[in-house]
């Protein structure tokens, strides 16, 4: 496993991460959750991802007992804030950000997280009180760094040009080989500001490994034929975008890799991206991920 500094902090974040997004706590049986986990460490994966609104808490859970017996300084952890958590919580208020950080904190079993993101952008609350509020989370010790997922480019800049604040240092958005919106104007701003992107589905959700054929019936046990896992999946099992897939089979093939590793290394190419989320509901997925680092 290779590693990247993540922006302009200090932590140093291997360059596949763990992600729990629909499977841990939720999609997936405990006792192989726990052996994804084993076996991230195992291959050098130190960084793992997941968010409050995971299993409206779950997902935290399990990684607060997961993770219990390890020592604190030998993974990097990151979670999120805004989806709703009940019928009033939900938002970047500074009410919501101090109520939520200390019940993520609760839950994954730890005084401090790694980084505190927030999942999307609040349209509701002044960015001034989002901010200080995240400020204050970084100065009372609960999380070392700070970033946001899926923020436009004009709210990206109106953060960076707030004085007296906690800078971003990360930035998660969907990119892969099937999404590249980002390149567009997310990846050079942030390149100028001391920010890594942290992407998440750089897979498509699993389509990128090639597992799915035009036309074919999904194989059993995968994330499309999950209740859970699958009605996310729409948008990448339309017969044109597998076939699109399946051409770059050969491709992959000539460059002596798996199309999953293909398409996390092409994901890898870009200098400003630190790490790629990726998920797993069995050990054996997380070798073939790793391996494209």
């Amino acid at each position: 496993m290779k590693y990247r500094k993540l922006g302009s902090s200090d932590l140093e974040v291997s360059e596949i991460a763990l992600g729990s997004w629909l499977t841990y706590g939720v999609g997936v049986d405990r006792e192989k959750a726990q052996a994804c986990v084993d076996r991230a460490f195992e291959l050098g994966i130190n960084f793992i991802d997941t968010a409050n609104v995971y299993g409206r808490g779950a997902a935290e859970t399990f990684l607060g007992e997961a993770l219990a017996g390890r020592p604190r300084d030998s993974y990097i952890l990151a979670t999120k804030v805004f989806f709703p958590m009940g019928d009033s919580d939900r938002g970047l208020s500074r009410a919501q950000i101090s109520k939520q950080i200390d019940a993520s904190l609760s839950r994954l079993r730890t005084d401090c997280v790694d980084l505190y993101q927030c999942h999307r952008y609040d349209s509701e609350t002044p960015l001034d009180e989002t901010m200080d509020a995240l400020t204050d989370v970084v100065r009372q010790g609960k999380a070392r760094y700070i970033g946001f997922s899926e923020w436009s480019p004009q709210q990206i800049e109106a953060a960076f040009a707030l004085p007296g604040v906690e800078r971003f240092v990360s930035s998660q958005p969907q990119y892969s080989l099937l999404w590249r919106r980002p390149e567009q104007k997310v990846i050079p701003l942030s390149a100028q500001n001391g920010v890594s992107q942290i992407v998440w589905s750089p897979l498509a959700q699993g389509v990128l490994s090639g597992k799915y054929a035009p036309g074919a019936t999904p194989p059993a046990e995968s994330r499309a034929t999950s209740d859970s896992m699958g009605q996310m999946m729409s948008n990448w099992m339309r017969p044109e975008v597998l076939e699109a897939v399946r051409t770059l089979k050969p491709i992959a093939a000539e460059a002596g890799c798996t199309l999953a590793q293909f398409a996390l290394a092409w994901v890898l190419r870009e200098p400003n991206v630190a790490s790629a989320i990726v998920g797993a509901s069995r050990p054996e997925q997380l070798d073939d991920n790793a391996a494209a680092s």
